[in-house]
């Protein structure tokens, strides 16, 4: 039965690991092509996300002091989308040009569709496999919140042709995938301090 579940958990990761490698590519072009800070931001999230989630099928079979090392590896891969912001934010304030809002909008309601599909299929098993499956969730759950503001953002842009607020959902979500780097970096501490005490 174990074998089965981690079977299912294995296939499930490395389907959303490649759902969110294609929509990285999609998403990052666009937001060259529209000079969106937020869409930037959300498309390097989207690689960020592929990358955890192919280490989360690497990792599963290891022991639990390896995976809590990995997972705590995965809270600094968490914080890429946040450094990418500073290169983003300073170009977009040399060049304070609003994007395209119906590119942003149309582009954020894909990239939702991505997400609710890969935190869907991932909720069942986010209390399994200790803060490696948990990364993939926050991920994914996180996203999909970050994706509803973009679409918002697209249409607040077409409203009063404004940069900032691109400039402000892109710090959102900036910070928001900081919060997910701690709660991933505390279940990695604790599966640390379990694995020290089994002899």
């Amino acid at each position: 039965m174990t074998e089965t579940f981690d079977a299912g958990l294995r296939r499930t990761v490395l389907i959303v690991a490649l759902l969110n490698l294609g929509y990285f590519g999609v998403e990052f072009a666009i937001a060259l092509k529209i000079g969106s800070v937020s869409l930037f931001a959300d498309s390097v999230d989207f690689l960020e996300d592929a990358s955890v989630n192919l280490l989360i099928v690497l990792a599963m079979g290891w022991s639990l002091k390896a995976r809590a090392r990995v997972g705590m590896a995965l809270a600094g891969i968490l914080l890429i989308p946040a450094l990418a912001m500073v290169w983003a934010l300073w170009s977009k304030f040399n060049t304070p040009v609003p994007p395209e809002p119906f590119a942003l909008s149309m582009t954020g309601g894909g990239a939702l569709l991505v997400n609710l599909s890969c935190a869907f299929m991932l909720a069942r098993f986010r209390s399994h496999s200790g803060s490696l499956t948990r990364a993939a969730f926050l991920s994914a759950r996180n996203d999909a919140f970050a994706n509803v503001a973009i679409i918002l953002t697209g249409l607040v842009t077409a409203y009063t042709l404004s940069v900032w607020p691109d400039v402000v959902v892109g710090i959102g979500i900036a910070i928001m995938n900081a919060d997910a780097a701690r709660e991933v970096w505390e279940a990695a501490r604790e599966e640390h301090k379990a694995a020290d005490l089994v002899p």
